[in-house]
């Protein structure tokens, strides 16, 4: 396959399923304290979904923006870097007509911006679980490296094990590596989780997750 079609899918399939950790990070699972400026720009992160098409590369310039400015402001703050993350990951997620310089480079700038939150913050669940799933989607040429990313996403659930989001990502890699069993117990204390506590969106994901691994 064309390095330029790789790219393309591998991003596209990275975004939606990273979503389920970005909304992880906006519950709980970013540092206790966060600045205006990072919380506004994980906040902005978030909306994008749910903003018209049309509108979405403009709110996520303002999201990189204030996450910028919380990186400038302290550029020890974890949950700055990782907002500068989301935001960038987010942007690649619903890019159409990508060029390929623009999402290497974008790629890049991600896995960066995830390093540092995490050589900050080493237990930084959110950003654990992000790494981890970005390891697991892309390809080996583009630094990917699915046994790494497998146990970013142990450690992740190790760390929020009341997570259903996290646990829900890791029972897909599971999967994708045959490891069903596994698979299945993870998903199935997500969705006890989410019966308890969670959105009908999050509990039909899960079950479906559950019911493919029937």
């Amino acid at each position: 396959m064309h390095p330029r079609a790789t790219v393309g899918r591998t991003t596209r399939r990275f975004g939606v399923v990273t979503l389920l950790v970005w909304a992880a990070a906006a519950r709980g699972g970013e540092p206790e304290h966060l600045r205006e400026a990072t919380r506004q720009a994980i906040e902005i992160c978030h909306a994008a979904d749910r903003v018209p098409v049309a509108e979405r590369e403009a709110l996520l310039a303002i999201g990189i923006k204030r996450a910028e400015e919380a990186v400038k402001t302290d550029p020890d703050d974890a949950a700055a870097h990782f907002a500068v993350f989301c935001n960038i990951g987010k942007g690649l997620m619903h890019r159409s007509g990508w060029r390929l310089l623009s999402v290497l480079g974008d790629l890049g700038r991600a896995r960066k911006e995830i390093d540092l939150a995490l050589a900050l913050a080493p237990d930084f669940p959110g950003a654990l679980a992000a790494k981890g799933e970005l390891l697991t989607e892309l390809p080996g040429f583009l630094g990917g490296d699915r046994q790494e990313g497998e146990r970013l996403l142990r450690r992740a659930v190790d760390l929020e094990p009341d997570d259903p989001r996290m646990r829900l990502m890791l029972a897909n890699v599971l999967q994708t590596a045959g490891q069903r069993d596994e698979a299945r117990a993870h998903a199935a204390i997500a969705v006890g989780i989410l019966e308890r506590a969670g959105t009908a969106n999050d509990l039909a994901t899960a079950r479906t997750l559950v019911a493919s691994l029937q």
